[in-house]
């Protein structure tokens, strides 16, 4: 008799030769659970989408009551709907003024190819800037202005007039032009191994955009929510975008994202020609609910004020001579070591204690160490505990 695993294999598309198949019925808090019952602490948030844990009952409730009001009603943009509404309203308030204007999509690549779209629209400029080793997403422009060259080869030709430079290297922004529509930044860069911006980078950065009449994008996709501790990790760097793209975390493991902006810019998506974008599901009701509970939980719960000390716990238990450094903000780590043969091998230990963690798409030595936010300094210390027993047992194996 077919088992799911065999049915998974056999109809779900698969873009890798070696899946996990770790066949998880239940999900709650930090942990999940699987068809036979074992338990796993999930250190990876389903990559930096549930901050707030998963199955928070605020955010369940707040998905119920809105699937009993209604659901799919029309084209994002036509009809006030109050989740909307009222979810945008609360992201302008807590955002820098020239934030003001949401435009609600579905994932974090579609937020990317809006402002694209956006940034070309308002500033009549044909050039995108972006950064080597970056990641914004998998679509056709956004893999266009990724930074791996790996993993854009086989799907050429892409979106022209694209220019990469170096993160943090302050020369390289020279390149930045009057020909220059906008310029995506990771405010980290995620996939390359979570790149923390040195001292006044990204200041510079602001500045030279400001230089050049340059719109500056920053893909807070993985980043916000409270990551890095703080709501979008822009804040720690003294710098506000002229776009901000969001989503993963946004949801509490709903689909949902957003790229926000000035009305003054966003409304040049109005005319010429009107419905300069367009689409059927981005700001969905049930969505935009689960958000607003998200953000209720966030700062009724204070999850954001424990981040920087549960950081510092990670940093303080995670000794080990193997482990040649830990970068990262918050809880958005890596922890580098010599080989990626030999990280993958510790993951997969990792995986068999029962403690989830992953790798990185352009730094495959690094282990990816993103827990939701609600983890406990118990949990912390367990799972700690676990990282270092995996790592020995690969060394003495």
């Amino acid at each position: 008799m077919p088992t799911l695993r065999n049915e998974f294999l056999q109809h779900l598309a698969q873009t890798s030769d070696a899946p996990m198949l770790l066949e998880i019925i239940k999900a709650d808090g930090v942990h999940l659970f699987d068809v036979d019952g074992k338990k796993y602490m999930d250190l990876i948030s389903g990559i930096s989408v549930s901050n707030v844990g998963h199955h928070h009952p605020k955010v369940v409730e707040a998905i119920k009551k809105q699937v009993d009001d209604y659901m799919h009603l029309m084209v994002y943009g036509e009809y006030i709907q109050s989740p909307q509404v009222l979810l945008a309203k609360r992201l302008s308030e807590l955002l820098p003024a020239n934030l003001d204007s949401v435009y609600f999509v579905n994932s974090g690549s579609e937020a990317i190819e809006g402002a694209m779209k956006l940034a070309k629209r308002f500033t009549g400029r044909p050039h995108l800037v972006s950064f080597v080793d970056a990641y914004h997403g998998s679509t056709q422009g956004a893999l266009s202005i990724g930074g791996n060259e790996d993993l854009k080869n086989a799907f050429r030709p892409l979106i022209p007039g694209v220019k990469h430079i170096r993160f943090n290297d302050i020369d390289d922004l020279s390149v930045i032009d009057e020909h220059t529509a906008c310029v995506f930044a990771e405010t980290i860069q995620g996939e390359a191994g979570v790149i923390v911006p040195e001292k006044d980078f990204l200041i510079a950065l602001r500045n030279r955009c400001n230089e050049t009449g340059a719109l500056l994008v920053l893909d807070e996709i993985q980043t916000g929510f409270g990551r890095t501790g703080s709501l979008f990790a822009f804040s720690h760097y003294s710098i506000v975008p002229d776009i901000l793209c969001i989503a993963k975390g946004m949801g509490g493991g709903l689909p949902i994202g957003a790229f926000i902006s000035s009305k003054e810019i966003i409304s040049s998506l109005m005319s010429n020609p009107v419905l300069g974008h367009i689409t059927t599901f981005g700001g969905n009701p049930v969505c935009c609910a689960a958000s607003l509970a998200v953000l209720d939980v966030l700062i009724e719960e204070n999850l954001m004020e424990h981040v920087a000390a549960k950081e510092q716990q990670f940093r303080q238990l995670l000794q080990h001579k193997a482990i040649k450094q830990i970068s990262g903000k918050g809880l958005l780590l890596a922890l580098e070591f010599e080989t990626e043969d030999f990280n993958k091998k510790v993951i997969q230990e990792c995986i068999i204690q029962g403690v989830i963690v992953d790798w990185f798409l352009f730094s495959g030595n690094k282990m990816r160490i993103a827990p939701p936010l609600i983890i406990s300094e118990g949990e912390i210390s367990h799972a700690c505990k676990i990282i270092l027993n995996a790592i020995d047992a690969v060394i003495n194996s």
